[in-house]
């Protein structure tokens, strides 16, 4: 499965297949705590076992050709390992067992392919993200447990019935742990995407013919972006605040939101990603860490504040960061705080942020979405009509341009060459 599994190969006897004295001999191969026995046709007896080594006691040339057999049987087994892990195929005890038996061809488990997936994307998602995967993981072997009664599925068990079973199970599960809450609908949708593209490795590797998923399609619920009113961000800009760390995790999510960086991207922001923009104002120039798409952003006035209060500041220097920051759960935890204090009920947290760069700066101010969606690093403009579809403001401004419109007298030509004065009545 990966460079880093934990393998083992031990002999051992069966006493309770003991007969006449005579034991039978079998090679228990363990990955990862999981374990399968191969017989190696062969008995000894009882005495001339040694049960604490695995081995023959070697008393008798015959016993110590036995001991050269089992060894012989363990390199191979070894061998098999390596091999599959050269190969980056799915190593399971299973899939040594198969192999040492030159049955290439067996069929792989579900759970061990979410192993693959997992360690081959260890190093290429971040942290949070592969966090998720562990608790799909998790749920998924709950629902297979409860459901099929059984540890694994094979790939070939798969198929629609089990990918709406799967969603009815999560829909209705309740956790047990008091601080643990039923899956949302779109909760569960998430944990189904993740487990499709965990089935989706085995349907490119061929180890799975036919996309169970196929017929299945994802209902999420639209849900409305949070986003601060210009009074509320205001109140936050002008807010007198005496603790030095709600200072600093203010000054933070003002930058935020005068440049859209979300709370990760604004964190690793080096001197070197300020530059000079073809307008002569100083930019920020930098990927997006979530989708690695290229982002430039012109410094407005008040981000480029920070950035000047900030440009001396020795934690900063010492990290080589543009800004000095706090965690992001240090962070969300000053907001809190913070919204308390300016009396803002909504859930203040850094990607709130990102969301009002993306409305009430931007949008609302009648920045084109195509620009706002380039602003943000957006890969698709559908991304950024999200936001469009949430901004009261400039759809009753936009409303009244039209109203102007309809009650300006207007001239056109009737069809039969009549002119016709229209006006509408309010």
């Amino acid at each position: 499965m990966s460079n880093s599994n934990t393998f083992g190969v031990l002999f051992l006897v069966r006493s309770q297949k003991e007969k006449d004295g005579m034991m039978p001999i079998y090679a228990r191969i363990t990955v990862d705590s999981r374990r399968t026995i191969i017989s190696v046709k062969k008995s000894i007896h009882r005495d001339d076992w040694n049960f604490g080594k695995g081995l023959a006691k070697p008393k008798s040339d015959e016993l110590r050709r036995l001991n050269r057999n089992l060894e012989q049987i363990r390199s191979r087994l070894v061998e098999c390992y390596h091999e599959m892990q050269i190969n980056k195929q799915l190593v399971t005890p299973e899939a040594i067992k198969n192999k040492f038996l030159g049955i290439e061809d067996k069929e792989h488990s579900l759970l061990n392919l979410f192993d693959y997936h997992n360690e081959q994307m260890r190093n290429i998602l971040e942290w949070g993200t592969m966090k998720n995967y562990f608790t799909t993981r998790a749920y998924f072997q709950l629902y297979i447990n409860s459901v099929y009664h059984t540890q694994d599925l094979y790939l070939s068990q798969l198929n629609y019935k089990f990918v709406v079973g799967y969603e009815k199970f999560m829909k209705e599960y309740k956790p047990t742990e008091a601080k643990k809450k039923p899956c949302g609908q779109n909760t569960v949708m998430k944990h189904i995407e993740r487990l499709r593209k965990v089935v989706n490795m085995a349907i490119k590797y061929e180890w799975l013919a036919k996309d169970p998923f196929m017929q299945f399609k994802p209902t999420f619920i639209r849900k409305s972006r949070e986003y601060l009113t210009d009074g509320e961000l205001m109140a936050i800009e002008n807010k007198k605040l005496k603790i030095g760390r709600l200072q600093h995790a203010r000054d933070m999510f003002v930058f935020s939101c005068y440049t859209g960086l979300a709370y990760i991207d604004a964190f690793n922001l080096t001197s070197d990603n300020l530059i000079l923009g073809m307008d002569g104002g100083y930019w920020i120039s930098t990927a997006r860490k979530k989708t690695d798409q290229p982002v430039r952003i012109p410094l407005l006035p008040k981000a480029m504040n920070v950035i000047e209060k900030y440009k001396n500041d020795p934690v900063a220097q010492a990290k080589g960061k543009l800004l000095p920051a706090y965690s992001n759960q240090k962070m969300n935890a000053y907001l809190k705080e913070i919204a308390d204090l300016c009396e803002i009920r909504k859930p203040l947290t850094t990607h709130i942020a990102r969301h009002t760069f993306a409305t009430t700066v931007t949008l609302s101010n009648g920045v084109p979405i195509e620009t706002v969606s380039k602003l943000l690093g957006h890969s698709s403009i559908k991304t950024t009509q999200i936001y469009a579809k949430v901004i009261e403001k400039k759809i009753s401004e936009d409303m009244q341009v039209l109203r102007e419109k309809l009650d300006s007298p207007k001239v056109s030509k009737h069809k039969s060459g009549y002119k016709l004065k229209m006006s509408v009545n309010k």
